[in-house]
């Protein structure tokens, strides 16, 4: 670890932490470098914990004392600067302080995430990545061992999701399901029993939902806010269920439905 003291932003190593708030910007750069950040320290130090590998980061000395212990060991700068000037760095004062960049790892295989998971969710084109972070953090809770993500799903490792996962994005075995959707035709022959959350009036309260086996394997597949799942995914699971509701309402936000459905199917179903 090498600690830089900084009186200018405009150094190309502080490009990880410039234009924060320009989403459609970060979406594309991010991935093509190979990096994702990290906010506050809490999910810094998960982060670290989980093996990621530190580029950079970017603080107030103030909280250099809580992560240097745990950075002291990596290849990287860690760039210090006083509160007014990273107050002029678009977006820094919504980010918790301190703001790490981290390299990406190569998404392990579709098997190497199912090894051993009992209990999975599946994400199909999730736009929104406070849902996806939600999910992830829900997911992690209660007990899933894993989550596959679609391709056109919001990525799990840009900032917005692995903030509000709290870090569970970066503990959680996941990967892309590709080739879509004929991956989850594959989760049959796996052992998977798959289950389709729906508002659909003649879907199976969830409450009612009992596995077939003595030993089940379940995946649970959650669509976007508004479509839902495609037609092509509900024709290849083996049930629809249902969150029963009053009228008051017609659906639920796709984040909590998840947590929901997690709880009733880990807990009530003893998987």
């Amino acid at each position: 670890m090498q600690t830089v003291q900084v009186t200018d932003l405009s150094d190309p190593a502080l490009l990880p932490f410039t234009k924060l708030t320009d989403m459609q910007l970060r979406l594309k750069v991010e991935p093509e470098r190979g990096i994702f950040l990290a906010e506050g320290e809490k999910v810094i130090l998960r982060a670290l914990e989980a093996g990621f590998s530190p580029l950079s980061a970017l603080m107030e000395p103030k909280w250099l004392p809580g992560l240097a212990p745990a950075l002291a060991s990596h290849d990287c700068q860690v760039f210090l600067a006083d509160e007014a000037l990273l107050k002029s760095v678009t977006g820094y004062r919504l980010h918790r302080g301190a703001l790490a960049a981290f390299h990406r790892r190569p998404l392990p295989s579709v098997e190497q995430v199912l090894e051993g998971a009992r209990v999975i969710v599946v994400l199909e084109d999730l736009v929104d990545h406070t849902n996806v972070g939600l999910i992830f953090r829900s997911a992690a809770g209660l007990g899933v061992d894993a989550v596959l993500v679609s391709p056109q799903c919001a990525d799990p490792l840009y900032r917005r999701s692995v903030k509000v996962s709290m870090g569970a994005v970066l503990t959680t075995p996941w990967t892309r399901a590709d080739p879509w959707p004929w991956l989850v035709d594959d989760l049959g022959p796996r052992g998977f029993e798959r289950i389709a959350l729906t508002p659909a009036a003649d879907a199976v309260d969830l409450r009612d939902w009992r596995p077939t086996v003595a030993e089940p394997k379940v995946a649970l597949l959650l669509g976007s806010e508004g479509p839902g799942l495609s037609d092509a995914a509900l024709k290849a699971v083996d049930t629809r269920v249902r969150i029963p509701m009053t009228d008051r309402v017609d659906s639920l936000n796709v984040a909590a439905t998840a947590a929901i459905a997690c709880y009733a199917l880990v807990a009530s179903n003893h998987l």
